[in-house]
């Protein structure tokens, strides 16, 4: 039998390892396997404030394998101080209790005041009136600004650009006006400029609400897959998957999302073709008339300066909001039979505060776990929906502020989907150059309040 005191200096590594490489090292040190209660005691993971400190880097010099920030310990076997460790170590304000089994979405969404599903008309369409405000100052900015200030005068276009999709976002979650028809014509002239067709976003986000962080299911963001990962091998395509989906360049990956999803009609249901097709026709007809428009008056240049470098702007967002909510190491996505709507929604969704300025362009959509527990709450209301969930349910929330900790850990590590570890990265087995190289020279600075 092993003793406690044996066990001890082996397994004090940080809770991040996961007991899979503790118990490893225990019969690796002894020559004997870890007793079967380990998991339960969580002796491997109640490491002392010193072995905390350990770097990433140092673990991967003494270990055969990259995946450094792998959670094997389900969020619920752990103590507040572990959490709390564990989100700082990540980048995280904090990470929210496991929801228990029994809590439905039904009793979550009535906790909430019934105010927050009022539509109020003037709120709603003050919302236009900011955007095409806000975006009508871009394009000026960027008329006028010298070469050496359009980055800065594109990321304000982009972060206003934003405010398009926003508005049309409410539309198709009926949560804009009462009239479907009015929602159906704002949401098609919000997406145009974006070359987003309506119907068809609306019907896969929905299915993506429906569905979040179910495995397989879910179409706004996906974790990559052992098999898929496995026949990337040697292939330009697993070079570019990777290559996007393991670097910054993740923050630009709707990119891809919107070209497959949204233009393909045969991912669309015979019932579904009429008012998919009138959408699609909506986004050619825009683009058959501004671009030629803008590329007369203004040159090729003009096209890149005015409308490509602006919608770029936008991905950045729409990508990051995407990966910021959906993706951490510690929300798992779950198989069909395992899955429950109100752990996904709550606990399964992320909370961030951003810049300000960037929520009042983007008109709050960073305030997404009310508008995923209940996504028919007007933009306008989610703070208050917010406030109660906070209130209610604030224990198995997750939070966090805008940082580089958490964007470089969901950029070099959260990519491929692991049963035991929730995430490990695209080099798991033996660690590669280009992650490498990120993890050395990608800020790590955090900022917990």
């Amino acid at each position: 039998m092993i003793s406690s005191s044996t066990l001890q200096p082996v397994c004090q590594r940080s809770v991040f390892q996961g007991l899979r490489q503790c118990r490893a090292h225990v019969k690796a040190a002894t020559g004997t396997a870890a007793p079967l209660g380990l998991r339960k005691s969580l002796i491997c993971q109640r490491a002392k404030a010193q072995q905390s400190k350990v770097t990433a880097s140092a673990h991967r010099q003494n270990s055969a394998k990259a995946a450094a920030v792998s959670l094997s310990v389900p969020v619920e076997q752990l103590s507040d101080s572990e959490r709390q460790q564990v989100a700082h170590q990540y980048g995280y304000t904090k990470i929210g209790k496991q929801l228990p089994e029994g809590v439905t979405l039904s009793q979550i969404v009535k906790s909430m005041p019934s105010e927050v599903f009022d539509i109020n008309p003037w709120k709603s369409w003050s919302a236009v009136a900011i955007t095409l405000a806000s975006v009508a100052a871009s394009l000026y900015l960027i008329a006028i600004s010298p070469w050496y200030l359009l980055p800065l005068a594109w990321g304000f276009a982009g972060t206003a650009w934003t405010g398009f999709f926003v508005v049309g976002h409410d539309c198709g979650h009926r949560a804009f006006s009462k009239n479907k028809l009015t929602e159906d014509i704002v949401g098609t002239l919000m997406y145009a400029p974006l070359i987003y067709p309506f119907e068809p976003w609306r019907i896969k986000h929905n299915h993506h609400h429906a569905h979040t962080n179910k495995l397989v299911e879910d179409t706004a963001w996906h974790p990559v897959s052992k098999q898929e990962l496995g026949e990337w091998k040697g292939t330009f395509k697993g070079w570019l998957y990777k290559t996007f989906l393991g670097s910054p360049l993740k923050s630009w990956a709707s990119v891809g999302h919107w070209l497959i999803w949204h233009f393909d009609t045969t991912k669309y249901t015979e019932k579904q073709q009429d008012r998919v097709k009138i959408s699609l026709a909506a986004v050619y007809a825009f683009m058959a008339i501004a671009f030629p428009s803008l590329i007369y008056f203004t040159g090729i240049t003009g096209f890149f300066k005015f409308w490509l470098m602006p919608w770029l702007g936008y991905h950045f967002w729409m990508s990051t909001f995407t990966v910021v909510h959906h993706t951490a190491p510690h929300i798992p996505f779950k198989v069909a039979k395992d899955w429950d709507a109100a752990q996904a929604q709550l606990s399964g969704t992320v909370h961030c505060d951003f810049p300000k300025w960037v929520e009042f362009l983007t008109h709050d959509i960073s305030v997404h776990v009310p508008h995923h527990v209940a996504s028919k709450i007007p933009w306008y209301n989610l703070r208050k929906a917010n406030a109660s969930l906070r209130q209610n349910w604030g224990q198995y929330m997750t939070e966090a502020r805008f940082n580089w900790r958490m964007m470089k850990t969901i950029f070099t590590e959260l990519h491929v989907y692991d049963e035991d570890n929730v995430y490990v990265p695209f080099d798991f087995q033996k660690e590669e150059p280009f992650l490498q190289f990120q993890r050395k020279v990608i800020p790590n600075t955090y900022r917990p309040s």
